[in-house]
């Protein structure tokens, strides 16, 4: 009862603080006292220092930013079909999002993260989860088109996720809620001992290409973040836990029973070791891989159907639990790989283990029993020391270049900055109103950038103009080069951002793709110029193969498409020049249009329903002539016996 009588002084100290900050007058007395506008102006025709990836929560997607401006440069369809575009929707695209529960095409996207080397991200790929149905993403840094998705098998809730090892060598997918491994039916109220938390490492390949080399089966569990190990913990794997109570209804009471959960400290480098020595058992296991496949412009769906599963009790100093105070959240790691920070949300205190305590805990065998045959370390044995009374509901940390760590309050409203080594905090700045996750550029990784740090939001109150009951997020960007953060700049967001990344432009700009080569196009159906372009009959099936140039589509003209057909239009962008897309919509389609970049084929599929001259046009303003970019399918009755012909110009080819 101890922990559920401070569950109530917690939330009843959140109207006090939250009372404060919204008498704040939304904080102008800080930013707009300053040169804050200064700091964050970039002049037309200039770019941005950094990229900004914030996670799109429950659009499924990921939305790109320009900092310090805030300027919302781009959205990454990812997990949801976007009809901006026709992801999701195009015949190339649509089996990105196939599972093994067939299509999905929402997802709910949660933290990304950027590929690395040696510590320091690097700019190749950009890795985010989906938490509702378990998947993996990575997206191309290049072209900002999601290339892979992985479904996660024998998993529920991959919340803990999507966070890579220092080399990428592997990027990991945690279970949030734990489950019957393998699903089965079963009582729900029999969970404890016989539901499971499989915590998935899936090997990264040079070429970015992803394959799950292995689960570990651990106790059921929820498992709710995780960061690595770097530098002198490299190798290690550390996520939070929650209701180690097992309970299965009322979590926010029955949960909340334990003086203490767990980190689980992870040696994965000793578990790939035994897995590559013949170790662990093959389970069955029925999931999907969808890889975007460049040379046919075409996604290639594969369907996989085991797991290597391992025990982590048959691996001596496998797994470890260190105790951490109640429902920590956030688990992240130093710079150094030396301190692993535990955030309990029902503690006002952060705490801090060390790295070496926990190998000299584990050396001395300083335990305090086990859980389910995984030691238990002794809670003082591995601690480096505790943030004291740093505010309400503590969730995450990152990490400047000098030392400082920065941890978010989600009661208390307010962003933390705290001494490595001796845990004194030494400034707190509001944030508006109940941040969860916060970003540093790199600070996740061995080389933080000490400049900006963006705190996300959950509620946006009175920072924008009123929308509805419903309001965008808020993102709120700070100024941490000096003693002092200064508040510069709050933007809204898209979605509900959980997490962030974040690159210095000059790591990836200049390697972005500006072209699709239609020498190098080897789609099924491209029509490289003018003179490919036709309509070929399959049954009641009719491929239209067309190209699109400024400002006209070839063939413009179509007759001979009866009610009952299934005409899929491939279209080629013609263009080689950058930045000038077409696209594709026809009245009555009930798919999406499309939007296809230069020397790109793209595949959507029309049915028409009633007899009649149906126009097509491009949607994509591209030049002056832009309004006379379109043409007529003339729509015949079922079994009429109108020819099929086609024509530009009225030339017209027939067959």
């Amino acid at each position: 009862m101890k922990t559920i009588t401070n569950f109530i002084a917690v939330f009843a100290l959140a109207a006090i603080f939250t009372s404060c900050n919204q008498n704040d007058e939304g904080g102008k007395s800080g930013a707009m006292a300053s040169s804050a506008a200064e700091k964050v102006y970039v002049s037309p025709g200039e770019h941005d220092e950094y990229y900004a990836f914030l996670s799109g929560g429950y659009s499924g997607n990921l939305t790109v930013y320009g900092l310090p401006s805030g300027r919302m440069l781009k959205e990454i369809p990812v997990f949801s079909q976007f009809p901006t575009n026709g992801y999701g929707y195009s015949e190339e695209t649509k089996d990105m999002l196939k599972t093994s529960f067939g299509m999905v095409p929402w997802g709910d996207s949660h933290h990304p993260d950027i590929s690395q080397t040696n510590g320091e991200i690097d700019g190749r790929w950009i890795f985010i989860n989906e938490n509702n149905t378990p998947r993996i993403a990575r997206i191309s840094l290049e072209t900002f088109e999601t290339e892979e998705i992985i479904e996660i098998p024998h998993s529920a809730g991959n919340h803990s996720s999507s966070y890579v090892t220092e080399n990428t060598e592997y990027v990991v997918a945690g279970t949030r809620f734990s489950v019957p491994y393998p699903q089965k039916d079963m009582p729900i109220d029999e969970m404890k001992g016989n539901f499971r938390g499989p915590l998935t490492f899936i090997a990264v390949g040079d070429d970015g290409h992803m394959e799950i080399d292995f689960q570990i089966d651990m106790p059921g569990f929820n498992y709710d973040l995780s960061h690595p190990g770097r530098g002198e913990s490299h190798g290690w794997f550390f996520f939070t836990t929650y209701n180690t109570e097992e309970s299965h209804t009322m979590q926010e009471v029955n949960a909340s029973q334990n003086d203490k959960d767990f980190i689980a400290a992870v040696n994965w480098k000793k578990i790939s070791e035994y897995v590559e020595n013949g170790g662990g058992e093959t389970m069955d296991a029925e999931y999907v891989h969808n890889v975007f496949d460049h040379d046919t412009q075409t996604t290639i769906s594969t369907t996989k159907n085991e797991v290597l599963r391992v025990d982590p009790r048959d691996i001596p100093g496998a797994v470890y639990f260190m105790p951490t105070p109640k429902s920590p959240h956030g688990c992240d790691v130093d710079p150094s790989g030396q301190y692993i920070i535990g955030n309990g949300k029902l503690s006002s205190d952060l705490t801090v283990h060390s790295f070496s305590k926990m190998l000299d805990a584990i050396e001395n065998e300083e335990f305090d029993g086990d859980a389910y045959g995984i030691p238990v370390l002794n809670f003082e044995s591995t601690l480096a020391g505790t943030v004291k009374e740093a505010g309400l509901g503590p969730l995450h940390t990152e990490f400047d270049d000098k030392g400082n760590a920065y941890t978010t309050f989600f009661i208390s409203s307010e962003v933390v900055k705290w001494k490595l080594d001796t845990w004194e905090v030494v400034d707190r700045q509001p944030s508006y109103y109940s941040v969860g996750h916060l970003m540093i550029s790199g600070g996740n990784s061995r080389k933080p950038d000490g400049k900006y740090m963006i705190s996300l939001n959950k509620i946006t109150k009175d920072r924008y103009l009123p929308t509805g009951p419903e309001l965008e997020h808020s993102a709120q960007l700070f100024d941490i080069s000096g003693d002092k953060m200064e508040l510069l700049l709050d933007f809204p967001t898209h979605g509900e951002p959980h997490y962030a990344a974040a690159i210095k432009a000059d790591k990836i700009k200049e390697n972005s793709k500006k072209i699709y080569r239609l020498d190098e196009n080897n789609h099924k159906y491209a029509a490289v110029n003018e003179s490919e372009t036709k309509m070929v009959r399959e049954g009641n099936e009719v491929h239209v193969y067309m190209t699109t140039v400024r400002s006209h589509f070839a063939p413009d003209n179509l007759e001979g498409i009866h009610v009952g057909d299934k005409v899929y239009f491939h279209v080629t962008n013609l263009e080689q020049d950058f930045d000038v897309p077409h696209g594709f919509a026809v009245i009555g389609a009930n798919t999406s249009e499309l939007l296809i970049m230069p020397g790109q084929t793209k595949t959507i599929t029309w049915e028409p329903k009633k007899p009649g001259v149906w126009p097509f046009y491009c949607t994509d303003f591209c030049s002056a002539l832009h309004q006379e970019m379109q043409g007529y399918i003339r729509v015949s009755a079922e079994g009429a016996n109108t020819p099929m012909k086609w024509g530009l110009d009225d030339e017209y080819t027939s067959n």
